[in-house]
């Protein structure tokens, strides 16, 4: 059955779930958040049914490649598809991540992380810089999971991704997931974390399940939500209400309905919290 919420509580598209969405154009989910890259070369069955959904959905698009950490600074070709695809598909918010994934031409295919110095801000400031003005629209980046950190580190996590979004002018995406794993496998509070980023600089929030291996915890988007990290979103709800969230899920995908409630829990702890001051410049 379909439910309709004042908030906006959206999902990642994902290939499993096309068919039920061709079959059921109508969700619970207020919009969809798109992988850039699986969509950039792509003129087949993914592209038309990404067109097919932005008829009846807004569009956020999510890279994972844009390398915007790298010395050598983001590759225009790469820049040149994705703004292709922006003209196709006209999302309202365009990220990517706070990390490097490659150098010369070669691609990590992973999120790599960053050492938390005034050098690479001002590198990835540059390139962020270099990004907006090429694309003519502001960009969101994401703060990434972690499983080592560097000696030369001169300042915390949340200390670095604020500083960029101020000198950038980029908004955030905050990776309420992300903050969690990253909190357990370095030893801080994850509510220090949370309670550091200025919510007025932050423009979507996205919520998924990692994996506990006992010793570290792993981003797999593999698991459902688990509690803390809902009641971190609980303890946050009442500062974001206006703030575009979305679930993802990129491994052990269950059917589309069984995330949708994810989609409606979000919703409804959104529903509950009773702030409705903006807090955010972005949305």
């Amino acid at each position: 059955m379909t439910q309709h919420f004042n908030n906006k509580v959206g999902m990642g598209l994902r290939p499993p779930h096309y068919p039920y969405l061709e079959a059921h154009p109508s969700t619970a989910v207020s919009w969809f958040e798109a992988i850039s890259e699986n969509y950039m070369d792509s003129r087949g069955r993914p592209l038309e049914v990404l067109t097919s959904i932005r008829k009846n959905y807004p569009v956020a698009l999510h890279g994972v490649s844009l390398n915007v950490g790298s010395a050598e600074g983001v590759r225009l070709d790469y820049l040149n598809k994705l703004r292709d695809l922006i003209d196709q598909v006209e999302p309202f918010i365009v990220s990517d991540h706070l990390c490097w994934t490659g150098f010369q031409s070669h691609n990590m295919h992973d999120l790599l992380p960053l050492p938390y110095t005034e050098e690479a801000i001002q590198t990835v400031v540059n390139n962020i810089d270099f990004v907006q003005n090429y694309l003519h629209r502001p960009m969101v980046f994401e703060n990434i999971s972690t499983y080592v950190g560097y000696r030369n580190n001169e300042m915390s996590e949340w200390e670095f991704v604020t500083e960029i979004s101020k000198r950038s002018g980029c908004a955030l995406l905050l990776d309420l997931t992300n903050a969690y794993i990253n909190a357990n496998n370095h030893g801080y509070d994850v509510y220090d974390f949370v309670d550091s980023i200025p919510l007025d600089r932050v423009a979507q929030i996205h919520l998924a399940g990692p994996r506990d291996y006992e010793t570290y915890m792993f981003d797999t988007h593999s698991e459902d939500i688990p509690e803390p990290i809902w009641d971190l979103f609980s303890d946050l709800a009442p500062r974001i209400r206006h703030i575009p969230i979305s679930i993802e899920r990129d491994d052990n995908i269950p059917d589309f309905q069984d995330l949708e409630c994810e989609v409606i829990k979000a919703a409804l702890i959104l529903e509950k919290s009773h702030d409705t001051q903006r807090t955010s410049v972005f949305v």
